[in-house]
């Protein structure tokens, strides 16, 4: 065979030499192309059934032809029961991205309510991530807006403190927080030990939905303080109260027959997809989220929702029931899955009249609306990147944008930032800080600056993408900076051989005022756009939004900076060693200066661990 003939067979009959080998074992299946990208992950209770559907040259849906006649390879793998295959088939359609599953894009983690548990005056706080630390976790809440609202409204009704135990043990006066009424001081001994007790146990019986008595005793409490004449106690409780009253309020929906659940809308048109989840706990509404799975032409609403729940609780914890707006293919299959995952039951319901019917259709209505204003959004901004690519003769409509910006004060604390623009506007997950580590830059050198950031760019792009086939390659870069900026990326490109990535540098005017901005490209003379065209507000709001993200990543290392202390380099000292040493000391300088015996008194230090603090700071130099 020549090697004009060496051609790799695709389709129907590629598929059908996979079946002498399969059993009726369950399993997960993949659906690779010539070049051995997964096309598609799928999961069976029949292997063999399930393989030889696609073995038929006729009789499929559009979607499933183009994919069978792409197919040139298959991999298998067996599982012990359909359960088992739901899940695996679930985690690798989240890890391989197929381009012919339901794929859910947006799978960030949930803040959460904290009440500490290691001190005896608990702190509240937001948390998000792994739950390590000691205390009663309250949540998901499906925002960080959620949950600063939820807590701002908590403090102001049980007055909990939210500074670290460092700072608590450190204070000798009262806060701002007690000042504008929102703590109530325990840290210099404004509340005693028992009343402060009783008001995290108000606020954790609130957080578990037994709120019904903490009201009346707040109300009972108010009229025997305006009965004895105390006239500011009377008012502090009426506003406690009040604060109560608007948690609730502002909460929206509080269903009196769901105390914990996620209800879940699906709404599709023309070719997308919103799904919006309710989260409910403890009978109160904790925040809602709206998600845009990716979806394939003629996909079926029972399967994208199925798909989305699988990849959505993943690496989640489900509640006692899922309200759905639609069926899914394996309702059973599912709930049995997601039921060992939590180790109780979990239910899956498809109301049909009832409170749970009217929290679907709330949920419906929002994701028809978050819809429509996202697929408004999407025309206006194929709009722009149209315009964009004709303002700047563009070989093609750029479908990522990476723009960079970078950020110090003095040369310290430097770090260059890169956001990403696209199709669906500004693209958060795919932003990427960098910190400065060049020694032999110059303090604020923006040149040497930009230069690293782009070498370390460049370098995990050719790594991990060289033949530019995943989409993370951009297909234009904005530099923030003129002539020097560009001239000094270019000589990156240049060295890494991708020239070919179309650059501009944008910098503002003589007198810098924005809407003057002047744009600079290799080999071509500076150029500007009339001030009032829509492309330069595109452009000059990505440029903002890499400004923003820039300043921010700043201001959290410096502030990481600033709130370090020495013993972040003392050998054998974790978190947990430095919170019981700040608790029994006060603060880094008074461990600095502590006697061995001392040291030793601590909980959860040992001798040699005291030995290695001790000499830490009492053998440098």
């Amino acid at each position: 065979m020549s090697d004009g003939e060496n051609i790799q067979q695709t389709g129907y009959e590629v598929i059908q030499g996979y079946l002498k080998t399969l059993d009726g074992s369950p399993g997960v299946y993949r659906m690779l192309d010539s070049e051995s990208r997964v096309l598609y992950v799928g999961k069976a209770r029949n292997l063999r059934a399930r393989v030889s559907n696609y073995a038929r040259p006729s009789g499929h849906s559009p979607r499933i032809s183009r994919m069978i006649d792409n197919t040139a390879f298959m991999m298998f793998l067996t599982t012990k029961t359909e359960t088992e295959a739901l899940l695996l088939e679930q985690n690798l359609i989240k890890q391989l991205k197929p381009k012919f599953n339901v794929l859910l894009r947006d799978d960030k983690s949930f803040p959460n309510i904290l009440v500490t548990s290691d001190h005896g005056y608990p702190q509240i706080k937001k948390h998000r991530g792994a739950k390590k630390e000691k205390g009663s976790y309250y949540g998901p809440f499906a925002s960080a807006g959620a949950v600063n609202r939820t807590l701002n409204q908590l403090q102001r009704v049980f007055l909990l403190r939210d500074c670290s135990n460092a700072q608590f043990e450190s204070r000798t006066r009262p806060c701002l927080q007690h000042q504008i009424k929102r703590c109530s001081a325990p840290c210099v001994g404004k509340i005693s030990a028992e009343a402060y007790g009783q008001t995290v146990d108000d606020a954790q019986k609130f957080l578990s939905g037994k709120s019904s008595g903490i009201q009346t005793r707040l109300a009972t409490e108010m009229t025997a303080a305006s009965d004895a004449m105390e006239f500011e106690r009377a008012a502090a409780l009426r506003d406690r109260i009040k604060a109560l009253t608007q948690v609730q309020t502002t909460q929206g929906i509080n269903p009196k027959g769901v105390s914990e659940a996620d209800i879940i809308g699906l709404y599709m048109a023309d070719g997308q997809a919103c799904v919006q989840v309710f989260f409910i706990r403890s009978g109160q509404n904790w925040g809602n989220h709206d998600y845009y799975p990716r979806v394939i032409d003629d996909v079926e609403p029972t399967e994208v929702l199925e798909a989305f729940i699988g990849q959505f609780y993943d690496q989640r914890d489900p509640p006692r029931q899922l309200i759905l707006s639609h069926e899914i293919e394996n309702p059973d299959l599912m709930a049995d899955a997601l039921s060992g995952k939590l180790g109780r039951k979990v239910e899956l319901l498809v109301p049909q009249r009832g409170e749970k019917a009217e929290l679907v259709d709330g949920a419906l209505r929002n994701a028809r609306e978050s819809l429509a204003r996202k697929m408004a959004e999407s025309a206006t901004q194929t709009k722009l990147l149209k315009g964009l690519a004709e303002a700047f003769d563009l070989p093609k409509v750029p479908a990522r944008i990476e723009i960079y910006d970078n950020s110090h004060i003095q040369g310290a604390f430097a770090v260059g930032a890169m956001v990403v623009a696209g199709q669906e506007g500004m693209i958060k997950n795919q932003y990427r800080k960098f910190n400065i580590r060049g020694d032999e830059l110059t303090p604020g050198d923006d040149f040497g600056m930009m230069k690293e950031v782009l070498t370390r760019r460049f370098k995990r792009l050719i790594k991990e993408d060289p033949e530019r086939k995943e989409g993370h390659w951009p297909d234009l870069l904005l530099i923030d900076g003129g002539a020097g900026q560009v001239s000094a990326v270019r000589e990156i490109m240049r060295e890494y051989g991708v020239e070919d990535i179309p650059m501009v540098g944008v910098a503002k005017g003589e007198d810098r005022d924005a809407g003057k901005e002047e744009f600079y490209r290799t080999g071509k003379p500076v150029m500007a756009l009339r001030h009032n065209d829509p492309v330069l507000y595109f452009i000059q709001r990505m440029r903002d939004e890499a400004h923003r993200f820039a300043i921010g990543t700043h201001r959290a290392k410096r502030a990481k900076s600033i709130g370090a202390t020495p013993l972040d380099d003392v050998p054998g000292v974790g978190a947990a060693r430095k919170r019981a040493l700040l608790a029994h000391f006060g603060s880094a300088k008074a461990v600095s200066r502590a006697n061995l015996h001392d040291l030793k008194a601590v909980e959860g230090v040992s001798g040699a661990l005291a030995d290695t603090i001790y000499a830490f700071f009492h053998e440098k130099g």
